[in-house]
């Protein structure tokens, strides 16, 4: 990759709770097509680390720099309009809404519309083939006119995963998709995420190694707000600081 610049560089990161130093100096880079894995035990900063590249949180101190800008004190909307898309970080799903009509709420932020005027995208054939399009990605297509309430846990995370891709996102920042699915669900996610990562960059935080080793590219491990060792998943498998302090107990994931 030494011929090409990172999508997202982080260098630097600091961030304080109090006595508690959430984020230890980290620097972290994302390749472009990258599925980039953040691991670690329960409390070792990985939502503190992923909020800050999100915008949700700002750190004390360090840079995040994303395609060449520094977007470390822009806010969640600027830096969603930037690229960078957190997964599930839409608050405005509608239950009594159907699937097709929430990904058409999504693929408008992109056009600089309000949400009140959906009834007029159902005329704009551009934006239903959109978001016809990303609801096909996440396996939807056969659900765009069920309620949303209707769906199952598995089927909800695709269609926020959807309406995250709707917005246009060049980074992905997933936090543990396969949160509460069964196996048949977690094995549909890992699927979908497989296809997604051919044209997306993405960071990804998750509590499954299963779906870690099968996903990620690289894989940096998180202990006490401090990167141990980022590697190739076989590096970090064969790794016996790694194997001490997290791989070696599964129930601290």
């Amino acid at each position: 990759m030494s011929n090409i610049d990172p999508v997202l560089t982080v260098r630097g990161l600091v961030k304080n709770f109090g006595g508690l130093l959430a984020t230890d100096h980290v620097d972290f880079d994302l390749w472009p097509r990258e599925a980039h894995a953040v691991i670690g035990p329960n409390g070792a900063g990985k939502t503190t680390f992923l909020s800050q590249l999100a915008g949700e949180l700002h750190p004390d101190e360090g840079t995040i720099t994303l395609d060449g800008t520094d977007i470390t004190r822009m806010s969640v909307p600027a830096r969603a309009a930037a690229g960078v898309g957190r997964s599930y970080q839409i608050s405005q799903v509608f239950r009594d809404m159907t699937v097709l009509e929430n990904v058409l709420l999504a693929v408008q932020t992109t056009e600089g519309s309000s949400f009140s005027f959906l009834p007029s995208v159902f005329v704009n054939k551009t934006m239903l083939q959109s978001a016809r399009h990303y609801l096909s990605l996440c396996g939807l297509q056969d659900r765009e006119d069920a309620l949303v309430m209707s769906l199952a846990h598995g089927e909800h995370r695709q269609l926020e995963l959807a309406m995250t891709l709707a917005t246009g996102p060049s980074v992905l920042l997933l936090d543990e998709p396969m949160a509460g699915m069964s196996q048949i669900e977690s094995v549909a996610m890992i699927d979908l995420l497989k296809c997604i990562k051919q044209d997306y960059s993405i960071v990804l935080v998750e509590h499954d190694m299963d779906a870690v080793f099968t996903l990620a590219d690289r894989i940096s491990v998180l202990v006490y707000g401090r990167v141990l060792v980022t590697g190739t998943p076989d590096e970090i498998r064969q790794n016996e600081l790694v194997k001490e302090a997290y791989l070696g107990d599964q129930e601290d994931v």
